[in-house]
Formats: structure tokens, C-alpha cells, sequence
């Protein structure tokens, strides 16, 4: 059985356990959440690894790393770097999104290799196939892509990012309204053009039914992809993506009846000004499932620090309620992330969630906080690195400078307010 069938059935499974051990809840907090659908917990029933968490309602916010080559770089080695790097940062999950002739090898050595919960896109696989048998994604048929589902569940994919809420609905609203920039999700591209090229409804809309139960068979959890997310914040909440939203609504319960796990996935390019409705929107239709945001990024013009960019609009989606932060790394429109970007990424994206649980109130978040001023006031920098959220940055910065005495930093010096006013009082 699933996750979900299992907690629906008032069983409390030893992943639920793992998962309300780690955040510090009652086992059955976690396995009514995962009944209601406002928790899930992307695990493959063929797959175990050590790091199993909970993404949703009353949970820490959660980080979501993409690595993964391209056809013009394919590296195993520093895709499995970007792994255990990501994962030394803090990421939750990591998502393979390769593309080029080795995609299936350097998949199946991310996944041996990762402690954390595992995601692809599976459309990426078939459109790459496809084109190296000298076919078009536009003759892609509902086998090619099932295929490719049920192939990467037998490996332990944990999460899948699947586009059927690409319909021909939301095709007509993105036509009728126009964008400054149109789609600029790759999965959603393959499908608008599909759908433009062979005048029919998306497959992965009309054999949706076919999808679930391959997810459901090795307990896949279902991420419903955004494809019409807006890729600029001229673009934001218009009717292409809130036509797209109203579909997704529909497809997660029509998964939750299946018994498959489900979370949502969001904008996108987003102003500051809109990222709570687009928060309360999602959570509104989609009955509380946990929702799964990239960045948002709250500006176009960040190139280079798109990092930035995002984990502004993170800490403020997650404050509202997002529970998944996808992170954004400084290489962002620009080329493929270095290992450097990765962990430059990871790290905004932690700094975001733990801002927005710190202000949710959450008991480890302001337990790490107060650790971290007591540290400050006793001039413990060892406590000091041990509370950072970075602390091979922090170490590495303080021992690049000429320190001088070990309980003050060079830049105050003997005049470092703390050490004087521990003096005094």
C-alpha cells in the first residue's frame, strides 16, 4: 500500500515515524496530515535511504536542489558532487533533471548515492530519446511516455514532476491573452507544442488515469508541474497559469483517489505584491496540498543573483504557506550551475525557510536562534559556527582575516560593544 493508503486506513508507517521524529510531532499528526493530503512523503516503496521527510502542513519548510547534466556537458563526477554538496548545505531533496546520452547512467548513480528523497521529469527523458531515434517531441506518443514513468519508478525515482495540468484549456487562455514571454517551462513547451502540432488534448491529460497507476504501483509521489508558470512578473498570475491552477485542483484529488501522494507545483516570476494571493489561491483549490514554488523569483533583472532574487520571494511564499522551496542558484538563465552555484543556491534557499519558520513560530527555528545570540553575547565563536547556517562559510571568512585576539573580530576590535558590555554589566 501507499503512504496515503495506509494513513487513510489509521496506520502510522515507519516513515511516518522517521519523518515526526525528525520535525519533533506525534506520529499521528503525521499520518493525518498524510490522509488529509496536506502532507506528503515522497518515498518509493522500492527505495530506502536515510533522510526521509515530510513536505507539507505544520512541517519545517523544505529545500529542493536541481542538478543534472546537459548535452553539452555531461560530468558524472560533478553531478554527484552537486549531490553530496547539495545535501552537505541542507537540501531535502534533489531533483535529476539530465539531459544528453548519459541521463539514465547518471540518474542511477544519483540515486545509489543520495540519502535524500530523489525527483526527475520524466518528459525530459522521452523528448531526449525521441530525438536521438530522429523523432520530434510532437510524435510523441502516450507509450513513449509511459514507458519512461513506469522505467524510472523501477529505479526509485521518489517524485515525479508531471505536466497534465498543459491542457488545451490553458493552451487557449495563453493565446487569448498574450504574455511578454510565453512558456519558458521545458516540459510545458514540449506539450504546447504537441498539442499545436497534432490538434488534440495533451496525453498526459487524457491518459492521467494510466499515469497514477504506475505512480501508485511503486508509491511515486505525484508533483503536478506548473508548465504555464509565468517565466516573467509581467506575466504573473494570469489566466494561462490560473487556468492551469484550476486543472491541477481537479488532477490531486483525482491522485488522492488513487491513493497517490500529491504536491503542487508553483510559480515561477512573481512581484512581492502577489506572492500571498498566488499562496492562498493554490491552497484554496487545491484542499491544503503541499505546495511546491521555484524561487519565486520577485524580479526579472537579478541575472547573477537570481540566489537573491528567489529567497526573497521564498522566505515570503513559505511565511504564507508554501512548504517546498525549489532553489535558485546564481547561474539561473544564464548556464548550467557549477558545484560552487549549488551551494550557493542551497544555502539562499535554507536561509529563506528558516527565516519564514522562524516567523511561523516554529520551536527549532527560534531554539536555533536564541542559541545563536547566546553564542554572540558569551563571544563563543565556536557556538557561533555550530548555530550558522552556513558554517564553512562562516569559519572560512573569520580565519581569512587577521584576527588579532581569539574573543573579538577585526571589525571592532577592542571596541567590540558586546566585550564591553559584558565588562560592565
Amino acid at each position: 500500500m501507499t503512504q496515503r493508503q495506509q494513513a487513510l486506513n489509521g496506520t502510522v508507517s515507519p516513515e511516518m515515524i522517521t519523518v515526526a521524529q525528525y520535525e519533533g510531532l506525534d506520529p499521528e499528526y503525521v499520518r493525518s496530515g498524510v490522509a488529509e493530503g496536506t502532507i506528503a512523503i515522497p518515498k518509493n516503496s522500492k527505495r530506502s535511504f536515510p533522510d526521509v521527510r515530510g513536505i507539507g502542513k505544520g512541517l519545517r519548510t523544505k529545500i529542493n536542489a536541481n542538478i543534472g547534466s546537459s548535452p553539452y556537458h555531461m560530468d558524472i563526477r560533478e553531478e554527484i558532487e552537486k549531490l553530496h554538496a547539495a545535501v552537505h548545505c541542507g537540501a531535502d531533496a534533489v531533483m535529476d533533471l539530465s539531459l544528453g546520452s548519459e541521463l539514465i547512467y547518471i540518474r542511477r548513480e544519483i540515486i545509489s548515492e543520495s540519502p535524500v528523497t530523489i525527483g526527475t521529469v520524466p518528459i525530459y527523458q522521452t523528448a531526449f530519446e525521441l530525438s536521438s531515434s530522429c523523432r520530434d517531441i510532437t510524435e510523441m506518443t502516450i507509450d513513449d511516455y509511459l514507458k519512461t514513468v513506469r522505467n524510472q519508478a523501477e529505479e526509485g525515482v521518489d517524485f515525479m514532476t508531471i505536466h497534465s495540468g498543459v491542457t488545451l484549456q490553458a493552451l487557449a487562455a495563453l493565446e487569448s491573452q498574450k504574455r511578454v514571454l510565453d512558456v519558458v517551462s521545458r516540459g510545458g513547451s514540449f506539450l504546447v507544442s504537441w498539442m499545436k502540432k497534432n490538434g488534440r488534448q495533451s496525453p498526459l491529460y487524457e491518459y492521467y488515469d494510466e499515469i497514477l497507476d504506475i505512480l501508485a504501483a511503486y508509491d511515486v509521489t505525484i508533483s503536478l508541474g506548473d508548465g504555464m508558470r509565468p517565466g516573467a512578473t509581467a506575466d504573473a498570475t494570469d489566466r494561462a497559469q490560473i487556468t492551469e491552477l484550476v486543472t491541477l485542483a481537479e488532477l490531486t484529488q483525482r491522485a488522492w483517489d488513487k491513493g497517490v501522494q500529491v504536491i503542487v507545483e508553483g510559480p515561477g516570476h512573481v512581484p512581492l505584491n502577489m506572492v500571498q494571493e498566488n499562496i492562498r489561491l493554490q491552497k484554496s483549490l487545491c484542499k491544503g496540498a503541499p505546495f511546491y514554488v521555484l524561487g519565486p523569483l520577485v524580479t526579472d533583472c537579478a541575472a547573477g543573483y537570481d540566489h537573491i532574487a528567489g529567497a526573497i520571494g521564498g522566505a515570503l511564499a513559505a511565511y504564507f504557506g508554501a512548504d517546498f522551496l525549489c532553489y535558485v542558484t546564481p547561474a539561473e538563465h544564464l548556464r548550467l550551475p557549477t558545484v560552487e552555484n549549488v551551494i550557493e543556491g542551497v544555502v539562499a534557499s535554507k536561509i529563506a525557510a528558516h527565516a519564514a519558520d522562524l516567523a511561523k513560530g516554529m520551536k527549532y527555528a527560534i531554539e536555533r536562534d536564541t542559541e545563536m545570540a547566546k553564542a554572540r553575547k558569551n563571544l563563543d565563536w565556536e557556538g557561533q559556527m555550530r548555530c550558522c547556517l552556513d558554517p564553512d562559510k562562516a569559519r572560512c571568512t573569520r580565519e581569512s582575516s587577521e584576527i588579532g585576539k581569539d574573543d573579538v573580530c577585526t571589525m571592532c576590535g577592542e571596541f567590540c560593544a558586546i566585550k564591553r558590555l559584558n565588562e560592565v554589566l
